[in-house]
């Protein structure tokens, strides 16, 4: 089954992958760019013909653009969402083009006679404000915006779906909405435009990090989401439905580890000592990036990924070579000097 399909944010990492594959199996991208002038850049790393993908300007802020973008497509896959590893000034920065923008083109898509929508949401939307301790969550849990350890960023994406999947409930129509929830993206760096969660590689490689604080995250490799988007743009029976895209959870010293193990001397700077956890919440006093995430210290938010494996025949590869070819290509790439 192969149509025409909207990739929103067409420049950022995980689209990448995504269009990819779908030009691959035989689709035409539409892929929406906040920027014309990032065309020439993004074709020759993104393949495809002048015929089977097309570049749109679109903004997830403003109405311009979305319904060209959207002519003549019967499938959507808004995985555009602001993610900064700096920490914003306001929440609002994030919340609002997360919310707006996933309204915007849904409204558009409604419009269009868009059949199956995709939301790129995220284990954010789902494992945090629990409290402390060690949790596997599923595609049941939703984040509790009230709790002390939610931040912007994770406001944002659980703002965002809820709003979608409300819209869609009162105004989708027939339309079909699916979400994917991927916790943190690592693997190879195709391009300038990579996602935040790379920043842990890059900054133990770098030797940025004085050492490993107790802190972790669930990892999955890009190509597996998209993979996983692929899969829920076309499989029937699946409305509404969520999707957790996770490996295993590990901590920074785990990742630390995989990479010494497995790099020698291009691991060098990597530290093994770990950070107590005063002196992250005192360096938190003075770094507020660091300080959005010392709830997080010894947390453990493990997520399954059993839903989309049964539903979907989704498959990870293992989280070691996730974590290696994404350190060997910011090496490759002259993103980190070692």
């Amino acid at each position: 089954m192969a149509g025409t399909v909207l990739v929103s944010g067409g420049s950022g990492y995980i689209a990448g992958f995504l269009i990819r594959q779908l030009l691959a199996e035989g689709w035409t991208v539409h892929a929406t760019v906040r920027s014309l002038s990032r065309e020439a850049q993004l074709r020759p790393l993104l393949g495809g013909t002048a015929d089977t993908l097309r570049f749109f300007a679109a903004d997830l802020t403003a109405d311009a653009g979305w319904a060209e973008a959207m002519a003549g497509c019967s499938h959507v896959a808004h995985v555009a969402s602001p993610f900064r590893a700096d920490a914003p000034r306001h929440e609002d920065e994030l919340i609002i083009p997360a919310r707006e923008g996933v309204l915007r083109a849904l409204r558009y898509a409604r419009d269009a006679g868009v059949t199956r929508f995709v939301q790129t949401s995220s284990v954010a939307a789902i494992a945090y404000g629990h409290g402390k301790g060690v949790f596997e969550f599923t595609e049941r849990d939703w984040t509790n915006l009230d709790g002390a350890d939610v931040y912007a960023y994770v406001k944002s994406k659980t703002i965002a779906e809820r709003a979608a999947r409300d819209w869609v409930a009162s105004e989708g129509g027939g339309m079909e909405f699916v979400s994917v929830n991927p916790a943190a993206v690592l693997g190879p760096v195709w391009s300038g435009d990579f996602s935040p969660s790379i920043e842990v590689v890059r900054q133990l490689l770098s030797g940025a990090l004085p050492g490993c604080p107790d802190l972790g995250f669930g990892i999955v490799d890009v190509r597996d989401v998209a993979d996983l988007h692929v899969r829920a743009l076309t499989a029937p029976g699946i409305a509404g439905e969520r999707f957790i895209a996770s490996g295993p959870f590990l901590k920074i010293a785990d990742v630390a580890t995989v990479l010494k193990a497995n790099l020698g001397p291009q691991a060098r700077k990597v530290p093994t000592r770990k950070l107590p956890d005063w002196l992250v919440r005192t360096v938190a006093l003075f770094n507020p990036v660091i300080r959005q995430v010392t709830g997080e210290l010894g947390n453990v938010r493990g997520a399954s990924s059993n839903h989309a494996q049964s539903r979907l025949g989704w498959t990870m590869r293992p989280v070691e070579e996730s974590i290696l070819d994404c350190a060997r290509s910011l090496i490759e790439r002259g993103v980190v000097k070692v």
